[in-house]
């Protein structure tokens, strides 16, 4: 049996896709949610083969919720227009539901999800978040912290620190994880307000306090928090070259 999650927040949407699904008595449905927060939840819960996921929903969009789970689930989009989403779709293989969506357009994508091998039916979705960068992700950055989705705005965030296969998120309540790299938030955020100032840190320029020599001629930099961010021999020309100084 392959279990499967519907994640939309119209009710008409999943109606038409549960009504598609009766063509496979192989797949079963075992949970309907109206967003992404009620989406992290019961993928936790059911562990589903796959889901069918709207891109534009309320609270956190698709992508954002995706990023919350550790190993996301295969995915067929189902989505309004979107042409920033579908160029991201068609360059990772991740097959998409463009609304409204035919019964014959739904099995196309059903068919091409099951014909893929079994270590191959996530590997689309890990590729597309890997490289990514929804463009919310210049206002915010949703990360989990136990049971709870949080949402922080950019100008929220003190530094960004490199920790493993993550990303310490620093702000004035403490630190977030997020598996993500440097670079990519490199490409993603503002680089006129966040600066890569050594290999594992990043600042919020609105944070910099001050530049302090140490010895051999290396620099630190100073944030309205009290953190003392080491800078790299580039990431110290790099500051002030941005700075103007």
């Amino acid at each position: 049996m392959i279990n499967v999650i519907l994640i939309d927040d119209e009710p008409l949407a999943r109606s038409m896709v549960k009504e598609y699904l009766q063509s496979y008595p192989d797949i079963k449905i075992v949970a309907e949610c109206d967003d992404g927060f009620e989406g992290v939840k019961a993928i936790a819960q059911h562990q589903p083969d796959l889901i069918f996921l709207d891109i534009q929903m309320p609270k956190i969009n698709g992508f954002e919720m995706l990023e919350l789970i550790d190993q996301p689930p295969a995915v067929i989009f189902t989505t309004a227009f979107d042409e920033y989403a579908i160029k991201a779709f068609e360059s990772h293989a991740v097959d998409y539901l463009l609304k409204p969506f035919s019964q014959e357009r739904f099995k196309k994508a059903v068919k091409k999800w099951l014909n893929l091998p079994p270590s191959k039916k996530g590997e689309p979705t890990l590729e597309l978040l890997e490289s990514t960068s929804p463009p919310e992700e210049r206002h915010r950055i949703v990360v989990k912290k136990g049971s709870s989705i949080l949402i922080i705005p950019i100008p929220k965030i003190h530094y960004l620190e490199a920790y493993d296969d993550y990303v310490k998120i620093h702000t004035a309540e403490g630190f977030y994880l997020k598996k993500k790299t440097m670079n990519h938030y490199e490409q993603s955020l503002d680089p006129s307000q966040f600066v890569r100032v050594h290999r594992s840190y990043m600042i919020n320029l609105s944070e910099l306090t001050r530049i302090e020599p140490l010895e051999k001629e290396s620099h630190v930099a100073l944030l309205k928090s009290g953190a003392r961010i080491s800078l790299s021999q580039s990431g110290y020309v790099r500051l002030k070259e941005i700075l103007g100084i």
